[in-house]
């Protein structure tokens, strides 16, 4: 004989043994206790939660022979034998997904008239009710407005808003929740060291994770792990298996997204995927962990369950990465795992995500990082551009004409390092400093110009944006320089090329000469 599995071997045989759910298992209880057993049930929520569970252990508590209501279900008397050994008569179980017709439910009005041969009452249980047809609600409608005294419905459904309402108002609507991971890693803990099995506990979370939020599916998961009683669960086993990153992965590919570095966020994505990582599996951890840093940026790392350091590293994420990147991150990382269909390059969704991430249309705002604040503490007054960037020390303006700091030429050629430089302190500034040109420089002063007006009025009347390229500068330069900006109209006289685009006419520029187009006579 197979032996049984795990979700089936520990499914809960009395009201104390359900984990979760506190709110439903007290007013069962009550009602138990004060005899007020309503004639129809719905319990709604979404699979793996507890709906079919609790179900049965209403159809053998309200059937049980034990005088104690507390002591309801007993688990010794007949009844509750009877009921847990699958051959008791007047617990009829009905899968709505079998049995949708209009003359299904037919054939159960027509017996439901009959008095139970063993019990009080007959409970008829109907699983998925809401695969009911029209036809087959209508005909159950008449049955639940006027039931016999000695029958009991409980629909159980994971899609409520397809249940018609005629039905809901007569019945006694629970909803139940999904579990919390710390509830499915403790329910795993207790089931590991009854079976005799070792197991430590960071792998029952990261198996809690995966069963995101599904009892049934996170004891299944433990199951499919455990092929050899003797080998201990370990993080690395549970990764091995079920084909999930480790959290090194997530976090480097993270942290070059942060970075801006798409070379070392395609190397990560492929060596995961390499050494055996499922793609689809991957994807949600990092929408997992782009979710968490999102918590912490917005209402504080107190939201996020894990441990302190895991919170002390999404709130340090959260200040390094705008708003506006991380929800676009968010959706695009999304929008793959949901529309994952696998393919001769599974890991090709992944990357484009990816890049998409790293490039936000031009038009995109520009909005500063916010920066995560611990719990109960007062959000600060300053805007957070102003937090993340320190002001820049005032200086004397420069003499018109004084020697430049740095040649056009060298900030020219290093151009690319310093928009590569400003994703650290703001994401969209990079997109908008491209449309700019070096011009000239006199002294410490870099004067940046563009022909494109809509981005020079996005840039020049705001001092804390130009910190944002000044900072930029400073990273790769190892000096302090200022930025002005200046709008370039062309004219039919005027050279539309910054004098950086050729190296003599860069020179020429840095002696203080004015370039101009000359026309050829014809």
């Amino acid at each position: 004989m197979p032996e049984q599995a795990l979700y089936l071997k520990w499914r809960p045989l009395a009201f104390d043994a359900m984990v979760g759910q506190e709110h439903i298992v007290q007013t069962l209880r009550n009602a138990l206790r004060s005899g007020r057993i309503r004639h129809a049930y719905l319990f709604s929520g979404p699979r793996g939660t507890g709906k079919t569970t609790t179900a049965r252990l209403l159809a053998k508590a309200i059937n049980c022979l034990d005088a104690d209501p507390d002591k309801r279900p007993c688990n010794v008397c007949t009844a509750c034998a009877a009921v847990n050994e699958g051959r008791y008569l007047d617990l009829i179980e009905i899968d709505a997904a079998t049995h949708t017709g209009v003359d299904d439910v037919r054939e159960l009005r027509d017996k439901i008239a009959f008095a139970p041969g063993e019990g009080r009452y007959k409970v008829y249980i109907i699983d998925e009710v809401h695969r009911f047809s029209g036809s087959a609600f209508d005909a159950l409608l008449k049955t639940l407005e006027e039931p016999p005294n000695h029958a009991i419905f409980v629909l159980a459904t994971t899609e409520l808003d397809k249940v018609p309402a005629t039905i809901k108002s007569r019945c006694l609507l629970f909803q139940f929740r999904r579990f919390s991971v710390q509830e499915v890693a403790d329910r795993l803990q207790e089931i590991a060291a009854s079976e005799g099995l070792s197991g430590e506990r960071a792998a029952l979370e990261m198996i809690a994770r995966q069963g995101t939020g599904s009892m049934r599916d996170s004891v299944s998961l433990l199951d499919q792990i455990v092929t050899d009683p003797n080998e201990p669960v370990t993080v690395e086993l549970v990764q091995k298996v079920l084909g999930t990153a480790s959290s090194a992965a997530v976090r480097a590919l993270i942290v070059a997204m942060i970075a801006h570095d798409a070379a070392e966020g395609l190397r990560v994505i492929n060596t995961a995927v390499d050494t055996g990582t499922d793609p689809k599996q991957f994807g949600q951890q990092i929408v997992e962990h782009l979710r968490a840093i999102l918590l912490a940026q917005t209402a504080g790392p107190t939201l996020i369950e894990g441990s302190n350091e895991d919170r002390q590293m999404y709130a340090e994420q959260a200040a390094q990465i705008s708003r506006s990147s991380l929800t676009r991150a968010l959706r695009v990382f999304n929008d793959a795992v949901n529309q994952y269909r696998g393919g001769w390059q599974p890991q090709l969704s992944l990357e484009l995500a990816l890049l998409e991430s790293l490039h936000p249309a031009a038009d995109e705002p520009a909005i500063a990082p916010v920066m995560a604040r611990p719990a109960n503490t007062a959000a600060p007054s300053a805007p957070a551009s102003a937090q993340t960037l320190s002001p820049m020390p005032q200086e004397e303006p420069e003499t018109p004409g004084a020697p430049p700091a740095i040649p056009v030429s060298k900030i020219a050629e290093r151009w690319e390092e310093v928009l590569k430089a400003m994703y650290r302190y703001n994401q969209t500034a990079p997109e908008v400093m491209r449309y700019f040109r070096v011009m000239k420089v006199e002294g410490s002063t870099v004067v940046l110009g563009t022909d494109q007006e809509p981005y020079f009025a996005r840039i020049n009347p705001f001092p804390e944006k130009k910190q944002v390229v000044e900072r930029a500068l400073a990273d790769i330069f190892k000096m302090r320089l200022r930025v002005q900006t200046v709008f370039i109209n062309i004219s039919e006289d005027e050279n539309p090329r910054a004098p950086s685009d050729d190296p003599l006419l860069a020179t020429g520029s840095e002696l203080g000469a004015t370039i101009r187009t000359v026309k050829k006579k014809k």
